[in-house]
């Protein structure tokens, strides 16, 4: 890692030592941004195992003992440090990482699994990314979004940890779809913005930042960091919008509470409707159909069903498709119409299609309900 980015113009200001896990590496940018890393970097390889494929790489989540106890990977809430969760192959040259977010908490001696296609691509392109989907005993982990690259792309992985960091899945393959067209992040795009003078109708981040609006909007433009991070509220604020145009909604409370649906509706007539949005994943199926994995990310030890959604936990699935058509709209669905897991049949099934029998349109739904 250390070598990597001192070949990307990096000067190392502070290493922790080899044997100390996970690693702290602080460093100044040839821009002369400074920057620093938590690192869970583990070995990785393409070992033959035992009962498992013979084209399978894997990296292994081993710090200390196996304890079976649940880990939080650290995140730094002041920004100043970027947490990798990732695997390394140092004598083929390569590097895979997980989403940080997703594993946390994550138990040690557990596997992370990817093909030799996907280490292929990784050093024939440089920056390579894909879905990993994984099931166990019929139980399906969250679809995640890997990404890997070469040396020479490991300071744009950092970069790209920085602007992922809460990410759903579906926006985060679209922000490794934009590395891989060269949209390299950097600070130095961020332009040298002037004061503006006070005024009675600035906003209150106007007059904090002393920036005009346009000037804030443009600074979010130049620096996908920022907008990436803007872009998680962005889908429940446009359907917010969508919801209070429609007839016959006579309030939209929008539910703050974690483990709550996103918005609670009062009808005209009717009864009280909640309303969960989720976005869609980036990739679609073969023949075109859009996806949609709304499982919870946890599940209790003792209950692996609990990581799926009841069809009385809300009423409304809104499904944002911005990660597939990179357009603001959204199709509908009843719980109650919904299907049921395979292996949990008080549970919703958590990875459907969005298809014809969505509805286009909010009116639509009160008029089925």
């Amino acid at each position: 890692m250390t070598k990597a980015l001192e070949a990307s113009g990096c000067r190392i200001i502070r290493a922790s030592e080899a044997d100390h896990a996970p690693f702290k590496i602080t460093f100044e940018t040839r821009q002369g941004e400074r920057a620093g890393i938590i690192a869970y970097a583990f070995f990785a390889n393409a070992k033959l195992t035992r009962n498992r494929p013979e084209d399978e790489h894997r990296f292994q989540v081993k710090y200390g003992a196996k304890d079976g106890q649940l880990h939080q990977l650290w995140q730094d809430p002041f920004g100043l440090y970027t947490t990798l969760f990732l695997g390394i192959n140092p004598e083929a040259g390569f590097f895979v990482a997980a989403d940080p977010v997703l594993h946390s908490p994550t138990r040690m001696f557990i596997s992370i699994e990817f093909k030799e296609e996907h280490a292929r691509l990784v050093l024939r392109d440089g920056w390579h990314f894909w879905e990993r989907e994984k099931s166990s005993k019929g139980y399906d982990s969250p679809v995640e979004t890997m990404v890997g690259g070469t040396p020479d792309r490991f300071l744009d992985y950092v970069r790209f940890e920085q602007a992922a960091l809460g990410l759903d899945q579906g926006h985060r393959y679209l922000l490794a779809e934009r590395f891989s067209q060269g949209s390299r992040l950097t600070p130095s795009t961020i332009p040298t913005l002037s004061a503006t003078p006070a005024g009675p109708h600035l906003h209150a981040l106007s007059e904090e930042f002393e920036m005009t609006a346009g000037q804030i909007l443009s600074l979010i433009e130049s620096a996908p960091m920022l907008k990436m991070a803007v872009r998680g509220w962005v889908a429940e604020s446009h359907l917010e919008t969508e919801l209070r145009s429609v007839p016959g909604i006579r309030e939209v409370i929008r539910l703050e509470s974690a483990g709550k649906p996103d918005f609670e509706l009062k009808l005209e007539r009717g009864p009280r409707v909640l309303v969960e949005c989720k976005n869609v994943l980036r990739k679609r199926m073969a023949d075109g159909t859009i996806r949609v994995d709304f499982q919870k990310t946890r599940a209790s030890k003792a209950d692996p069903c609990s990581r799926y959604y009841r069809p009385a936990d809300f009423d409304v699935l809104a499904a944002c498709l911005h990660p597939a058509t990179e357009n603001w709209e959204f199709r509908y669905r009843l719980t109650r119409d919904m299907p049921q897991h395979r292996k949990c049949p008080l549970r919703l099934d958590n990875r459907v299609r969005v298809g014809a029998d969505w509805f286009p349109t909010f009116p639509e739904v009160i008029t089925a309900l």
